[in-house]
């Protein structure tokens, strides 16, 4: 089961994920970061590279994730 706070969690870490997917030059992590609530940028990163498996930074330039290569 999960509670309440780990399913807004997992929300807005797909959403911030979908963000860096689509940001344009002018965006960076941080600006992604804070518009979805995330104040603590090496927590997010962390939590971020453990559900996606990449870096925010990697994923913004380009780097979607393992499953890139299939």
């Amino acid at each position: 089961m999960t509670t309440p706070m780990a399913y807004l969690h997992e929300i807005r870490l797909t959403a911030a994920h979908q963000d860096l997917m689509n940001a344009n030059e002018v965006q960076s992590v941080a600006d992604v970061a804070l518009k979805w609530g995330f104040t603590h940028l090496g927590r997010f990163a962390s939590d971020y590279k453990k559900r996606f498996g990449v870096l925010p930074s990697q994923t913004l330039r380009g780097g979607r994730g393992p499953e890139e290569g299939l």
